[in-house]
């Protein structure tokens, strides 16, 4: 899925570019550049090239230190790996707050959170003159009293000459993938909360609402500042989404104002874009609570529910050497086989899996007959006296087949891992529950509940509530009766107490569409290829033909979800229907560059705008069965779409929440 504005570069893209130009000391990599800075103490909201400072690279790289904090780890463990640290010239990363040896001759790079703790820590650091120089750059914006505390604090160390560069970097956000980002949670005391929890809690105060919605908008205005645009603001009325428009066009106002005229605004490079400018659609994560509980098919959303996955590192568990070891394995944009299949059906991941193996295959063969070894892994084999062109070819494909024999044998094992889960579970038959969830009734629900006998309780209660929120005329009994069932399989029935009492307040979610039929198709000969992988890890009895035997091999059926069929009738009026209108019709209207501010208004039938590129952001956290939807959608591949069109659609989220901890939070309201 595409996801970036009309300015040319996705979300990752400009991320990137301004975390390259952090590492090469604040020197632009480019012409242009989306983060701001202050140089020497004092504010400057531009990043002008800093004088006398080599680029990276080449004879002229400067070798640094890298400090971090926790939030700016999870940023750079997201985006950068060691190597590209190694690349831009820093020699160790450290954390800020333990104890790092004196390197006087060093210049260091700080990259923290702008809180007072992390303020006190630099400012003991630039007084002991721990590094060379001190190049500081801030997560978000650093606060007016902060940044007036730092200079205090600086100048009574008497070693002030030792700043050379303080910088806001708007990069308080994770890009997971080119079409979805996150978030960071709050860095300050007590531990963070997840915003749905936060903005959902009765007994929360105005004052800790009033800052959960600061906190959003101030991330939503660094992806915006990131990428330099100015959105245009749609969201609905009388929700938290609402009061996250309604500041964060304040900002962007205010940023506006202050910087007419002047280079250093941070979106000066959107100003010839005029109707292309992409729309930001904020929305309520009660708009649709069924995605944050679902079970999917896709093999992102598959992962993200049933493995351990966290910053795009999943963990699994692997044969080797005769017994099963604990593995962990990045998936991110450089992964070649999980860019290509995130968004797949899993069944078309299986095949896929099958194919690249082949593919694998052949050209080691190639390699093994142009060149005499027997094993592409070991080199030393190679007969230097044979032809020179074949050895040239053969160096030149070694690395690159040993990488992707790399990352095929960690996607086999995490397919294992899957299939062991969807057959133990029976995942396969609660996503065709699900999938036509708004034809059952309750006697087919405790069917499918008697027939998942292994699935865990959450499954179970995950699949009753996807039912009470999808049919609005389940009677009292029927409920009671699945409660009971639930209450035996040892459910926590917490949750499903508080979407009983939310729905009892508000409108029932929409019911999903039906799936329209079902598409079967098989996995191939992708159980055989599996099935030898784990006998030469040595594990027995453990083949592939027994994990995938039971498992229904189906395709999802083509619809869209709530969240999509409201962009859809946003982005594109005129194919959209008279109820979905209805709806996107009386959502408010921000545009921060207006001259006058409009203080929200509705769109209506006449002011209607089609448009091609969005960022849809949820205020309660984010799904990956929305962001899999979305993805089809805008690629065309989704009923309603109209052929020939180019959408390009960023989904993000105050938080990626699992299904079980989206269960925790709702139990935690109860």
């Amino acid at each position: 899925m595409h996801m970036a504005p009309s300015s040319a570069r996705t979300l990752r893209d400009a991320q990137l570019q301004a975390l390259h130009s952090l590492l090469n000391l604040n020197s632009p990599l480019s012409a242009s550049s989306s983060s701001s800075s202050t140089s020497a103490l004092t504010p400057a909201p531009s990043r002008p090239q800093t004088p006398g400072l080599p680029p990276v690279g080449g004879e002229g790289l400067v070798w640094k230190v890298l400090i971090l904090d926790g939030q700016s780890k999870d940023v750079m463990a997201t985006s950068l790996k060691v190597q590209d640290l190694r690349e831009g010239g820093v020699t160790l990363h450290l954390q800020l707050h333990s104890d790092r040896p004196q390197l006087a001759d060093v210049p260091a790079i700080y990259f923290v959170a702008p809180t007072l703790d992390n303020i006190k820590r630099i400012a003991a650091d630039v007084s002991a003159g721990l590094y060379e120089s001190f190049h500081l750059n801030f997560t978000s914006s650093l606060p007016r009293n902060l940044l007036e505390e730092l200079a205090a604090l600086v100048a009574a160390g008497g070693r002030e000459d030792l700043v050379a560069q303080v910088y806001d970097q708007y990069l308080d956000f994770l890009v997971l993938s080119p079409s979805l980002f996150s978030l960071l949670p709050n860095p300050t005391p007590p531990a963070p909360r997840p915003a749905y929890a936060v903005l959902n809690d009765p007994r929360a105060t105005e004052q800790v609402i009033e800052d959960e919605v600061d906190r959003i908008a101030r991330g939503l205005f660094s992806a915006v500042a990131t990428l330099g645009v100015v959105p245009i603001i749609r969201s609905p009325r009388g929700n938290a989404a609402e009061m996250v428009a309604r500041k964060l066009d304040a900002r962007l106002r205010d940023h506006l104002l202050s910087s007419r005229g002047s280079s250093a605004s941070l979106f000066s490079s959107d100003a010839g874009l005029g109707l292309q400018r992409p729309v930001l659609v904020l929305l309520d994560r009660n708009i649709d609570l069924v995605p944050m509980l679902s079970h999917s098919w896709t093999y992102q959303a598959l992962v993200g529910d049933v493995l351990d996955m966290k910053l795009n590192r999943v963990t699994v568990e692997a044969p080797e050497s005769g017994k099963l070891t604990k593995r962990a394995y990045d998936l991110d944009a450089r992964d070649f086989f999980w860019a290509k299949n995130a968004a797949n059906p899993f069944p078309h991941v299986a095949e896929d899996i099958d194919a690249e193996l082949n593919r694998y295959k052949s050209d080691a063969a190639d390699i093994t007959r142009s060149t005499g070894v027997s094993d592409v892994n070991d080199i030393s084999q190679i007969d230097f006296s044979s032809n020179a062109a074949h050895l040239k070819n053969a160096i030149t494909a070694l690395p690159e087949l040993t990488a992707r024999k790399q990352t095929l044998d960690a996607h086999m094992n995490i397919a294992t891992s899957l299939l062991q889960a969807i057959k133990t579970r029976g995942l396969d038959t609660l996503f065709q529950a699900e999938e036509g969830i708004s034809k059952q009734n309750k006697a087919q629900i405790l069917e499918t509940l008697r027939e998942v006998k292994d699935a865990t309780p959450e499954d179970k209660l995950r699949l009753v509530i996807i039912f009470y929120l999808s049919v609005p005329d389940l009677s009292r009994a029927d409920l009671a009766e699945l409660e009971a069932f639930l209450k035996d399989a040892g459910a926590d029935l917490r949750p499903l107490e508080y979407v009983k009492n939310f729905t009892a307040q508000a409108a029932a979610a929409p019911a999903q569409a039906g799936p329209g039929g079902e598409l079967f198709r098989g996995f191939s000969s992708i159980g055989n290829r599996l099935t030898d992988r784990l006998r030469e890890g040595g594990i027995g009895g453990v083949g592939l033909d027994n994990l995938i035997s039971g498992v229904k091999n189906f395709l999802p059926a083509k619809k869209e979800l709530p969240v999509t069929r409201l962009l859809s009738s946003i982005m594109d009026p005129s194919s959209a229907s008279t109820a979905a209108l209805q709806e996107s019709d009386d959502y408010l209207t921000f545009d921060p560059r207006q001259s006058r501010p409009t203080g929200g208004k509705r769109a209506g039938g006449n002011e209607r705008q089609t448009h091609s590129d969005a960022i849809v952001f949820v205020v309660g956290g984010a799904s990956l069965v929305e962001h899999a939807n979305l993805a089809e959608w805008a690629s065309g591949g989704a009923a309603g779409v109209r052929e020939g069109l180019r959408r390009t659609v960023t989904y993000g989220g105050t938080e990626l929440l699992s299904p079980s901890e989206f269960l925790g939070v709702l139990g935690g309201l109860a």
